[in-house]
């Protein structure tokens, strides 16, 4: 938070907000690039000087894979996708306790959808309805909540069918809407 915050906005500076379910980090300054793209953008920061100091003091890597960490460990442990906030004046994070897919309502899957894809796009892979099956962990013989989840998230304009001349939905390969 520190490496992006603007030092131009005075009298605040990053927040960490701890609660029960979730935990939000919030930093002074719009973002420099859409929160939707912060998963493939190349690397940008604000403070240079800063990034570069705590680059060799091995604190971060200075690489712009941060937010992919995130995701990925968010999918490793079936978490909720994070959600990115652009207000006024700040950039707010919030990462979410353990939730069931039955407890998550259809802004969490569907961000958790496009988020999945966009992390495979980015590993030089696609989302498949398998993959999503995996990252969810919904049985295979449940795949058609996979795919209504798919149906939501193309709706929303969030995913594409990266091969829409295809007759076979069972193989359809899905990537995030920029792909």
């Amino acid at each position: 938070a520190l490496i992006h915050q603007d030092f131009s906005i005075t009298g605040t500076g990053p927040m960490i907000e701890i609660f029960d379910d979730r935990i939000e980090i919030s930093n002074p300054g719009k973002p420099i690039i859409s929160t939707m793209r912060f998963v493939d953008h190349n690397p940008q920061s604000r403070n240079e000087k800063l990034a570069g100091f705590m680059r060799r003091m091995n604190i971060c890597e200075e690489r712009g894979s941060g937010i992919d960490k995130v995701i990925f460990q968010c999918e490793y442990y079936q978490l909720p996708a994070p959600k990115f906030i652009e207000g006024e004046n700040f950039t707010r994070i919030i990462l979410y306790s353990y939730k069931t897919l039955r407890q998550m309502n259809k802004d969490d899957k569907t961000r958790a959808c496009y988020m999945h894809a966009a992390l495979k796009y980015v590993s030089g892979e696609n989302m498949t309805n398998q993959t999503l099956r995996e990252r969810f962990g919904i049985e295979e013989r449940n795949y058609s909540i996979a795919s209504r989840i798919i149906a939501m998230t193309i709706q929303e304009k969030l995913i594409k069918d990266l091969d829409p001349e295809s007759n076979s939905k069972k193989h359809a390969k899905y990537g995030p809407y920029w792909a």
